[in-house]
């Protein structure tokens, strides 16, 4: 068994965006040589997640407002901190902060309509994903 890891850096242009990473997990597993086994993706800050779904702007759409109306902006205990990003935090625990993705004949095992997004929920800074690939 063997392991392989890269970092993805963002700095995104809007305060919340979803960018499709598919692409960059691709060529990792690519590089990593592994033909089975698995590939973590994890977002490596408190107001970011990983999601698996539909390219889909509609879709995208609905997820917004969905995350919206479940966690608003407006006034959370933890801006007692200093912090104004309380619905940030929330956010992520909504959406999941990794996944783990089959790694099959040495490409990701994707159903037919899945694709991976970096979720940001407070940029406009820079953050990191670590992708780690594990197998033979």
């Amino acid at each position: 068994m063997k392991s392989h890891t890269e970092y993805l850096w963002f700095n995104t242009k809007k305060k919340k965006e979803l960018v499709h990473i598919t692409h960059m997990i691709e060529e990792i597993v690519q590089r990593s040589g592994i033909k089975e086994g698995f590939c973590l993706v994890s977002a490596m800050h408190i107001t970011a997640g990983i999601i698996v779904n539909d390219n889909e702007s509609g879709l995208h759409r609905d997820i917004w407002e969905w995350l919206e109306k479940l966690a608003p902006e407006g006034d959370y205990h933890h801006h007692a901190t200093g912090e104004t990003n309380g619905d940030a935090h929330l956010k992520r625990i909504l959406t999941h902060h990794q996944v783990i993705i089959p790694v099959t004949n040495g490409k990701l095992d994707l159903g037919p309509w899945e694709e991976i997004f970096y979720a940001e929920y407070d940029g406009q800074r820079r953050k990191r994903v670590v992708v780690k690939v594990i197998g033979e």
